[in-house]
């Protein structure tokens, strides 16, 4: 039988961790088809860029935030998909412009 209770703290621990251990970040921001802007802060991680922040602010001005403390919720989740920013239509900003839409 699969502990989910179990799986899930692992889960949260390692976002955590790396989280916390972070020496380097990366800031993007992408728009979806909706409108919505996504903000993303992100960590490399054994070769891979590890999205560690995620914020969604809708165009109802809504602002949704993931991350360890808060990996999903009805709405949606952080995501658990190394990013390739490269390859993703993804723009980089500032760590400024990251933290005044976390903050916010």
């Amino acid at each position: 039988m699969v502990d989910l209770e179990h799986i899930a703290a692992e889960i949260t621990a390692y976002y955590r961790a790396l989280d916390e251990s972070a020496t380097l970040r990366h800031h993007f921001r992408h728009a979806d088809e909706e409108g919505g802007l996504w903000y993303i802060e992100a960590a490399p991680d054994r070769g891979e860029l590890i999205v560690i922040k995620q914020a969604e602010l809708t165009l109802a001005g809504r602002l949704r935030r993931y991350s360890w403390e808060h990996l999903e919720d009805e709405h949606g989740g952080l995501t658990d998909q190394a990013i390739d920013p490269e390859q993703a239509p993804l723009e980089a900003i500032s760590a400024e412009e990251f933290r005044r839409v976390w903050t916010r």
